[in-house]
């Protein structure tokens, strides 16, 4: 498969900016909404919210962002055995943008047919994103030849537009909401998927040449000279296997994590004292503090990573500093909880959730961009998306649990369930720690350990 010939722009792949750009808006599509989603289901106020109860909206938060986070491991294997991925990203793109119009149709709060419209919209974001999702990051790693060291770096630059996007995303779709009602930020939210779909029918094929076109099994059946499937090799299953143990990880990073569309968001509406002067800050605001925070440290993260140069952490290394700023930051908000005392009329101060936000943003920036790097160096051609959609599976879990977990608040009370958050992250933690070494000799190389069976050295490149 030949790679586009569209020349460079910062020494990347033009290509790599086109698909920023799509990522971006997409990104702000489905951020909008989930800044939004679970305020609109609890506002029982004339603004047209459904009136449901906070654990009635949790629980849906963390079904529908878990559905959002499962259905990319079948889309991603309908790219690589049927559609190809730049197919399955126009059609999941068109399906996200019915989704998002169909949440923004007005209705009366006492309209029988609200909560079904509601549900068919979310039925298409859902399905739309599972088509989408995995093939645009694969596609990130499909522009560079294997062994590229600019592979990681790109997938920081492309990280960066899906943290635009969430930017603009909080604040555009919480002020729209403010001003004009719910609706309007769901119609935000549809506007910004459109951006996406028409950056990508326009211009893929210009920067993209023939990237993603052909289904990634056909492909690799296509190199091999029997022109079938071979068996996986004894390399690529013990990558297959450090993909899975990191799963398991990132199950618990993002289930602490994912709190920050649900509990924490309650938390910013319910119980902080959002006050400057005479301007309430809105709510939906603070979800922009992690993209910002992404804004602001990922440069200065990927410069400390090359300038440790050969002391730089591996990827299960980095993975453990993650948990770790998992954990400082709901110690932070076990801060918050201590300050209130049990007394849910207690405002507490806001800087509690700007500390937590930033320490999950560190450890974000420790997992997530890492993690995608990490699957396209890893994963067998044939099983590319598939396994980016893995990858995306441990995320639905995680989102599933996160809204458990946040639902039983009632129950058990923020600070417990802030203080279990944390501790679990310290003990996964860890135990990364304990097994890096294992998981480095598994990738053979990929990493840049020697490889036990070709005995060659491969250059470890910057992981941020």
């Amino acid at each position: 498969m030949s790679h586009n010939s569209s020349g460079t722009l910062l020494g990347h792949p033009k290509g790599l900016f086109l698909l920023f750009g799509t990522e971006l808006w997409e990104r702000f599509s489905y951020y909008a909404m989930r800044a939004i989603l679970v305020l609109y289901l609890t506002d029982k106020t004339i603004n047209g919210g459904l009136g449901w109860t906070t654990e009635e909206a949790l629980n849906l938060y963390g079904i529908y962002t878990g559905l959002v986070y499962f259905t990319p491991l079948i889309g991603g294997w309908i790219a690589d055995n049927i559609l190809g991925q730049r197919r399955s990203i126009i059609i999941g793109g068109v399906l996200m943008a019915i989704g998002q119009f169909t949440l923004a149709l007005p209705h009366s709060v006492v309209d029988p047919h609200a909560v079904t419209a509601f549900y068919i919209g979310l039925a298409f974001l859902i399905v739309g994103n599972g088509l989408f999702k995995p093939n645009i990051s694969t596609m990130v790693g499909d522009l560079y030849p294997e062994g590229d060291n600019r592979r990681d770096g790109a997938f920081t630059i492309f990280y960066m537009g899906i943290n635009i996007g969430s930017l603009l995303a909080g604040v555009i779709a919480g002020t729209a909401s403010a001003v004009y009602g719910w609706k309007a930020g769901f119609l935000c939210a549809g506007v910004g998927m459109l951006m996406s779909l028409l950056i990508q029918v326009f211009f893929a094929q210009r920067y993209l040449g023939d990237i993603g076109t052909v289904p990634a099994a056909v492909r690799d059946a296509e190199k091999n000279a029997s022109g079938k499937k071979e068996p996986l090799t004894k390399i690529e299953r013990d990558r297959l296997k450090v993909i899975l143990v990191m799963c398991t990880f990132v199950i618990v990073f993002w289930a602490g994590f994912e709190q920050a569309g649900g509990l924490m968001n309650i938390y910013s509406q319910e119980y902080t004292n959002r006050m400057i002067g005479d301007f309430e800050v809105p709510a939906a605001w603070f979800q922009s503090l992690n993209p910002f925070f992404i804004i602001i440290c990922a440069p200065i993260l990927a410069a400390l990573w090359v300038r440790m140069g050969k002391s730089e952490p591996n990827s299960p290394v980095k993975f453990a500093l993650a948990m770790f700023s998992l954990a400082l930051g709901f110690a932070c908000m076990i801060g918050a909880a201590l300050e209130q005392n049990g007394d849910v009329t207690v405002k507490t101060s806001m800087m509690w959730l700007v500390g937590a936000y930033f320490f999950h943003t560190i450890g974000e920036l420790c997992l997530s961009p890492i993690g995608l790097s990490m699957v396209t160096k890893l994963a067998p051609l044939r099983l590319a998306s598939l396994m980016m959609g893995a990858w995306f599976g441990a995320n639905a879990i995680a989102n599933y649990i996160a809204g458990v977990v946040g639902a039983s608040i009632g129950e058990a009370g923020p600070l417990a369930i802030f203080s279990g958050i944390a501790i679990t992250a310290v003990i996964a933690g860890v135990l990364l720690l304990l097994f890096s070494n294992k998981l480095i000799s598994w990738m053979h190389g990929a990493e840049g350990a020697v490889d036990n069976d070709d005995n060659q050295p491969k250059p470890q490149t910057a992981n941020a």
